[in-house]
């Protein structure tokens, strides 16, 4: 029916109406239009007004069109459009930047027409409020349910809209809707299935609810109170724009009927608090609930406390008191682990279970009055998802708001909550950016992966958060694949000698030291073989690699990916998280399986075999990709081994459904013992029960001079000197330098993916020291001409720093936008400078980029990686302060089409092994073939002692042999025993890694 039709049948119906009922339609205004999507609003972007679409990656993005519809509700056209998204992804409508933006503080709510496909699914409508303009305003959140079929108007009132908690643009500006300075709104379209849209006719509608105009909070959702005490509730209105009241309001409140018994738990207290016109904005008044003492153990008792509101909007809930557990076994810090899970476990519904193996996302559960009604055991927040403001500050009162609504469950479990801390606390702006896994797999050295560990974990462990999702025990085999950078290398052997970074974040391997302020539970992943995925395997929107298959031999499995997991476990990892990935080991006869599927490796395997007492925590959504309906995700998933599920936004089906496939015997109840019990016993061990709220005494050390100094000496000990032809590094300080390259100034792009926000981003993001500044720091005497478009007379030496710009998992797959390849402006400024003057070109990145055309135009080459926010470190071996030590945890190929090529390989001529790595430290021994003869019997005599200091650096002696004598004419015959030497190095094999070495030589 068209729009013309409705009215003129309103208008028909109306005039059969009473009086009085006529004259209350005429006195609601007209609705207002925004959008007709008749085209008189374009498809643009800011500064333009316009409708543009976003998403988590290009694929997320919906395709939008303005069509023809014989059907529309208003006009010809509708905005109709298609989308499949995996992460996140909608469209928005942007007022422009440069024009006054709207006043809505006179209407009720906005409205549209849907087209339902009656799919269940939920759309998000946000409004933009205040500030700068549309990019730079304060989001606020209603949602609907496409349950219907065929247009119908979606009303949505102002007063349900709820402050946005997971992302604000500028960190929230007053966290009041004003509604007098619009910017528009936006549409977020669902995840996980393929859908289309149409829409239409969006308009402003309705006359102003006074209650948009003031408003009566409490200070807390939940007030636990010992047996015995007094809760005291906090009773605030406020106004908008802080003006006083108008006009009176009203607080009539009364004990109600919880779980506590009135004149037994508590007194009954009733009454009515006022707020007469002229009250100050914010004032307060306080209701006091008595509780009673008895001698009887219990689990908690709830209270209600109802408010009846007049003149203001209500609280959102209603205020529970909590009378807390007591004198209950599981409660006596005395006992060990294993008997208050015990005993706890044994008092638990199938319900309270389900929940403890939920894990939601904080946006999710907006102020998290479902951690309460499912008793979730986790919350997470997924990358970029931080509190407004993003501080240390707002992240403690964000983690024990939400551990305040677990104590309101029976028996107070507290929450474990968790984050992707991959590179220092990478979510948390000012915190120390660490440089990425595969820098430190560069460093080779074990002490400063557990340093890097120790301070993420006192920085994460800070801000109130017990778990980090790291580390990734990835052996990564393709350079293409957008993850490798999260990789310590391509070498099962490299990645072991990494692992102290474990003892890092947890402490002694017997979790006997997790109950510190500054250690977290670490989680081992992704299990397994995600680093072995071929590339154009994967099915995940236009990935590529990532998420792909793993095809392998058994003996490849066990010896490349299986490998870092055993000694993971030995050190004690809490937990351990499965990959994406399918697996495809030759011969068992499975094919591909989706590893949260494989219960032969997550059950047999790893809890079988491995003997892993921690608990494994699914990915992302990961269930969504396994086949079936959901409640066979839940059952496969479950039956497989996995303890608790990561379903952000599926965390009410999630906990439903499996307590329905208990209850219908496809999952057998000592699965769920099991599952929970493991819970249960590292949220003992990280000491939730007796401190569920953040410590936040280690604030101060975030991002501190201490922990930069670590995350410096990283960067520094990162840095692989490729090249140093005429010994152009270290630079003089004498030497007037001219620095070009887009990643010279650059801290978002020399931070990466995994920093702030999932994908990370260029630009001044994050508080540190970009390379260029760290070299004017170091004294240097510099020009910086980002595109070298400066002149370039008069110079000593040039250092172009090139590279990639930020990515993260499948999204930086080559293929699906990205290549190996530097930009035309990265390749112009290197050409440029090279040209002109000796340069040293330093390549920030996250894996190795294709330079062979270009390298006999160079005459220094740095694989710098992704160094993080210190700079200093950087400029800390390029002036000397410090040697250049690093080596290639990756091999450097010549082009892409050698890849994959990895230490090992039969084939193997890449640009530079695995394993190499010029050094400034010291001048180039002296020696020849009778001199390797003479270290390898010595490094075969250390390797009989267990001496390895002494084997490690006679094999240091001869690989600078070899490196001194092959520079620049690098050929198979060298770069494969030179790559096997390494890998022997890490195993203890010093006598045989000289005498590859040795070959080497011969070859050079």
């Amino acid at each position: 029916m068209r729009r013309t039709a409705l009215l003129a049948s309103a208008a028909l119906l109306a005039g059969l109406l009473p009086w009085a009922a006529t004259a209350r339609a005429a006195d609601t205004p007209a609705p207002v239009a925004v959008d007709r999507f008749e085209g008189e609003v374009p498809f643009a972007a800011q500064p333009a007004e316009g409708i543009f679409t976003w998403g988590g990656d290009t694929d997320d993005r919906p395709a939008l069109r303005l069509a023809d519809r014989a059907d529309a509700p208003e006009g010809a056209k509708v905005l109709a459009g298609s989308y499949d998204i995996s992460g996140y992804g909608g469209f928005t409508h942007d007022y422009a930047a440069a024009a006054p933006a709207h006043d809505w503080s006179g209407r009720r709510g906005i409205r549209f027409w849907w087209d339902g496909r009656n799919n269940g699914r939920k759309i998000t409508f946000e409004i933009k409020d205040g500030g700068a303009h549309g990019e730079a305003s304060e989001l606020w959140n209603a949602s609907f349910t496409d349950d219907f079929t065929g247009w119908k108007q979606i009303e949505l009132p102002f007063t349900d809209f709820a402050y946005r908690t997971d992302y604000q643009p500028v960190g929230g500006i007053d966290h009041v809707l004003g509604l007098t300075a619009m910017w528009g709104y936006s549409v977020t379209l669902p995840p996980g299935a393929k859908g289309d849209f149409a829409m239409d006719g969006v308009e402003l509608y309705g006359t102003a609810d006074p209650a948009l105009r003031a408003s009566v909070t409490t200070d807390a959702a939940v007030y636990p109170v010992r047996e015995g005490g007094t809760a005291k509730v906090k009773v605030t209105v406020a106004t908008t724009g802080d003006q006083p009241l108008a006009d009176p309001v009203t607080v009539a409140y009364a004990t109600a009927d919880g779980t506590a018994t009135a004149g037994a738990d508590y007194t009954p207290v009733t009454g009515t608090l006022t707020f007469p016109a002229g009250t100050a904005s914010g004032t307060a008044r306080t209701v006091e609930v008595p509780t009673r003492r008895d001698k009887a153990a219990e689990p908690a008792e709830t209270v209600p406390l109802k408010l009846t509101v007049t003149g203001a909007k209500a609280p959102a809930e209603t205020p529970q008191v909590v009378i807390d557990a007591h004198g209950l076994p599981y409660l006596d810090a005395r006992l060990p682990v294993r008997k208050r899970v015990a005993d706890l476990l044994g008092r638990m519904s199938l319900a309270e279970k389900a929940g403890q193996m939920t894990q939601a996302e904080r946006g999710a559960v907006g102020q998290g009055a479902d951690v309460t009604g499912y008793a979730l055991g986790s919350l997470l927040s997924g990358g970029g998802s931080t509190p407004t403001p993003n501080t240390p500050e707002a992240w403690a009162r964000m983690i024990d708001g939400f551990q305040l609504r677990a104590q309101a469950t029976r028996f107070q479990i507290p929450l474990v909550y968790g984050v992707d801390a991959v590179h220092g606390h990478n979510n948390l702006v000012g915190a120390t950016i660490l440089p990425h896994n595969i820098g430190i797999g560069a460093a080779r050295d074990p002490h400063l992966a557990y340093e890097t560990g120790a301070v993420t974990a006192a920085e994460v462990r800070a801000t109130g958060v017990p778990w980090d999702f790291a580390p990734c025990l990835c052996v990564s085999r393709d350079e293409r694949w957008g993850r490798s950078y999260e990789s310590y290398g391509e070498d099962p052997a490299l990645v072991q000698a990494m692992e102290p970074v474990i003892q890092g974040l947890q402490g002694r391997a017997d979790g006997s030291d997790l109950d510190r302020a500054d250690k977290v539970l670490a989680t081992a992943k992704h299990f397994v073989a995600d680093g072995g995925t071929a590339y154009g395997s994967s099915t995940t929107g236009g990935y590529t690699i990532d998420q792909g298959v793993t095809k392998v031999t058994r003996e490849q499995l066990e010896d490349i990916h299986l490998a870092p997991y055993r000694q993971a476990v030995e050190r004690g990892i809490g937990t351990v998280m499965p990959s994406y990935s399918s697996l495809d080991i030759t011969g068992d006869g499975q094919g591909a399986v989706k590893m949260h599927a494989r219960g032969d490796m997550i059950d047999g395997v790893l809890k079988g075999r491995l003997g892993f007492d921690g608990f494994v925590i699914s990915d992302y959504n990961a269930l969504d990709q396994l086949p079936g309906d959901y409640a066979a995700h839940v059952r496969t998933v479950v039956n497989a081994g996995v303890d608790m599920a990561m379903v952000p936004s599926s965390y009410k089906e999630f906990a439903t459904d499996l307590v329905a496939e208990v209850r219908a015997g496809r999952i057998s109840e000592q699965r769920i013992d099991d599952a929970v019990a493991r819970i249960l016993t590292q949220k003992f061990r990280l000491g939730l029960f007796e401190h569920p709220y953040a410590d936040t005494r280690g604030a101060a050390a975030i991002g501190s001079p201490a922990h930069r100094a670590v995350a410096r000496r990283a960067a520094a000990e990162s840095q692989v000197l490729l090249k140093n032809a005429g010994g152009v590094l270290p630079l003089k300080k004498s030497e007037k330098v001219y620095v070009a390259g887009s990643n010279a100034d650059d801290i978002g792009n020399q931070t990466g993916g995994w920093t702030v926000t999932w994908q990370g981003s260029s630009g001044n993001i994050v508080p540190g020291t970009t390379i260029l500044q760290g070299m004017r720091r170091a004294g240097g005497n510099v020009t910086y001409s980002k595109d070298a478009s400066a002149p370039t007379d008069g110079y000593d030496v040039g250092v172009v720093v090139v590279g990639e710009t930020p990515y993260a998992e499948g999204a930086g797959d080559v293929g699906n936008g990205h290549d190996l390849a530097l930009s035309a402006a990265d390749q112009a400024a290197v050409d440029k400078v090279c040209a002109a003057m000796r340069c040293a070109v330093l390549i920030v990145s996250g894996r190795p980029q294709l330079i062979g055309d270009r390298l006999d135009r160079i005459d220094a080459l740095v694989a710098s990686w992704l160094p993080g926010t210190e700079g200093d470190g950087v400029a800390d071996v390029l002036y000397g302060r410090r040697a250049f030590t690093g080596r290639l945890p990756v091999t450097w190929p010549k082009s892409e089409a050698q890849l994959p090529v990895n230490v090992g390989d039969t084939a193997y001529d890449p640009q530079f092994p695995y394993g190499w790595g010029l050094t400034t430290l010291a001048p180039a021994p002296k020696g020849d073939a009778a001199t390797l003869r003479g270290l390898a019997v010595r490094a075969a005599a250390a390797e009989r002692h267990g001496d390895g200091r002494t084997g490690r650096a006679l094999v240091a002696r001869a690989r600078l042999l070899v490196q001194q004598k092959a520079a620049g004419h690098l050929t198979e015959a060298v770069s494969r025993p030179f790559a096997d030497a390494d890998h022997l190095l890490l195993t203890g094999r010093y006598g045989k890694a000289v005498e590859k070495l040795a070959a080497a030589y011969r070859a050079a």
